[in-house]
Parts: structure tokens; C-alpha cells; sequence
């Protein structure tokens, strides 16, 4: 078995273990939601903070990557959006969902400690360019379809967008990991010893409990209906817009590394924000939470495809 087969398997194999954990009442609910927080507000944030302090960006340009990925969210999110309300007849705030199910990768509590297992450190800061715009951006472009389709033709109102965005994005323990991070690598000064280790020590359990956690809250979400336009829309996201970003990657030419990393992010299956939005809406959570975990069972073996691909294309 090849290193990289064995890395997809194990990663894959925690978010099982998590899964049959909640599926056999091993851990109750109350503890995936607990597990789930640390990994989110603790773990990952000291990751990414230890990531701006430490790594070496040099050599890799944030613009190309972020207008390759970004492009194909556009065109992916479109493309669920209508698939979701002309193909299956559902209304434009459902269709908003899909859109987004279709097009938000699950980039911290599966694609972090993936890409850090294939990639290494040098394709962890390839992720962490990506993870300082993403929930930016995508948080921003919920909130305007939102404000569009959600509120029953009443007009947009920009200030409320702002707030609601600024509120939203500031109190995020992500951006606020990616912050602290740089600025702290602005000042130059070293961390205190003792501080070094604790952030090395928490940092270090991110990827295997976000892993596990994963799983926890698929068994959470489980499958209740939905199933026909929830595996359309696992479709648009597990193959159009890894492809999408395959061809953008490659036509700009990018540095092999930055577009193996690109290509495996939007290969990952959609996260639980999808569904978070869909609770906002209060419409499509079945349809959300059902794509979510179709998508992730499905990912086992997309990735598997998609890293082949990407290793034979990019070396």
C-alpha cells in the first residue's frame, strides 16, 4: 500500500470511527458537540496561529490561487442553485442552500488535517492561504443571498449586510487564529517557550479530532429524505468543481504544490456550514444535512480519484 493510500484511508478511518462512536451510543451527542467546539474554537485556531508565526509564504502568489478557487464557487454555486430550483422545483431561499452545499468545501474539520497529511507543513500554508479569504468570502456572499432571497422582496439594505458580516466574522475563533498569527509575526518577536509548547501541543491534536469529530456529527445529521437532489448536488461537489478548479489552476500556470492543494480543497465534501445557513434560512436543513453526509461517505473515494489525478497531471 502506498503512503498516500494510507493516508486517504486513515483519514477516512477517523471520521468512521467518530461515526460508528456516535452510531453505537459509545458518546452521546453532548460530547460530538463538545469535541466538535474544541476542535473549531481551540485546536485549529492554534494550528492556523502557529502557522502564520512560523511558515514561509514566499513563492506562493494569493491572487492566481484565490481567483482559480474562487471562480469555481461562483460557477459550482450557480450551478446548485439551479439545480435546486429548476430541475427539483424548490424555491429560491432553498435554492440559496443548495448553491452553497454545492460549493462550501468542508475546509477545516476534513480538508486541514487532510491536506496536512498528503502535503505536509509547506501544503498546510498553501491551505491557510485559502482558509484567511475563505469564510470571509463565503460568509459574505450567504449573508447577501440572504438579504436578497430571504426576506420576502423587501430591499437590500447595505449597512445591515456590513453589520451582520463584520459581527459574524470578527467573533469567528478561525479569523481570529489567522489574525493573532500575524500580527504577532509582524511584531518578530519570538514566542515565550512555555507558550510555544502549549500551542504546539493543542495544535498538534487538530487534525485527528477534527477528524473524529467529523464523523461524530454525520451521525448527528444522518439522511431523512431529500436523497435525489442531495446526490445531484454531492455530484456538483465532488466532481464540477474540483474540475472547474483542475482547468483554472492549469491554465494560469500555477506552482505544482499550490495547484494539488487547490484541486484536493474544492475536492472536498460540503461542511456543516452548509447546513448552519439552512437553519438561518429555515428552509432545506433535510436537504443540507443530507447532502452533507452523502457527500462525505462519497468523498472516501473521490479524493482518492481526485489526488490521483492531481499527482499525475501536476508530478
Amino acid at each position: 500500500m502506498s503512503p498516500l493510500t494510507e493516508t486517504v484511508l486513515f483519514v477516512f478511518s477517523l471520521v468512521a470511527l467518530g461515526y460508528l462512536a456516535g452510531f453505537t451510543g459509545y458518546l452521546k451527542p453532548a460530547s460530538g458537540e463538545g469535541i466538535s467546539e474544541f476542535a473549531i474554537n481551540v485546536a485549529m485556531p492554534l494550528l492556523l496561529f502557529q502557522t502564520m508565526v512560523k511558515s514561509d509564504f514566499h513563492g506562493v502568489a494569493p491572487w492566481p490561487l484565490w481567483g482559480a478557487y474562487f471562480a469555481a464557487v461562483a460557477i459550482t454555486w450557480a450551478a446548485g442553485h439551479l439545480v435546486t430550483t429548476r430541475i427539483f422545483g424548490r424555491d429560491a431561499r432553498a435554492g440559496v442552500v443548495g448553491g452553497v452545499s454545492s460549493a462550501f468545501s468542508n475546509v477545516v474539520l476534513l480538508g486541514a488535517p487532510f491536506i496536512l497529511g498528503i502535503f505536509g507543513p509547506s501544503g498546510f500554508e498553501v491551505l491557510s492561504l485559502l482558509v484567511s479569504v475563505h469564510l470571509p468570502i463565503m460568509l459574505m456572499a450567504s449573508i447577501v443571498l440572504f438579504e436578497v432571497f430571504g426576506r420576502g422582496g423587501e430591499p437590500v439594505h447595505p449597512l445591515r449586510v456590513i453589520r451582520s458580516f463584520l459581527r459574524r466574522l470578527f467573533m469567528n475563533p478561525l479569523i481570529i487564529g489567522i489574525l493573532a498569527g500575524l500580527v504577532w509575526r509582524i511584531t518578530g518577536a519570538p514566542l515565550p517557550d512555555v507558550a510555544m509548547r502549549l500551542v504546539d501541543a493543542l495544535a498538534g491534536t487538530a487534525g485527528p479530532v477534527a477528524l473524529f469529530a467529523m464523523g461524530l456529527s454525520l451521525r448527528r445529521f444522518g439522511i431523512s429524505g431529500n436523497v435525489r437532489p442531495a446526490l445531484a448536488l454531492s455530484v456538483l461537489k465532488l466532481f464540477l468543481m474540483p474540475a472547474l478548479v483542475l482547468v483554472f489552476v492549469w491554465l494560469l500556470g500555477m506552482p505544482p504544490l499550490t495547484a494539488k492543494v487547490a484541486v484536493m480543497v474544492a475536492a472536498m465534501p460540503s461542511g456543516v456550514n452548509s447546513y448552519l445557513i439552512a437553519v438561518q434560512f429555515n428552509t432545506g436543513q433535510a436537504l443540507a444535512s443530507n447532502q452533507m453526509t452523502i457527500a462525505t461517505a462519497c468523498a472516501a473515494v473521490t479524493t482518492a480519484f481526485w489526488l490521483t489525478v492531481v499527482l499525475h497531471v501536476f508530478g
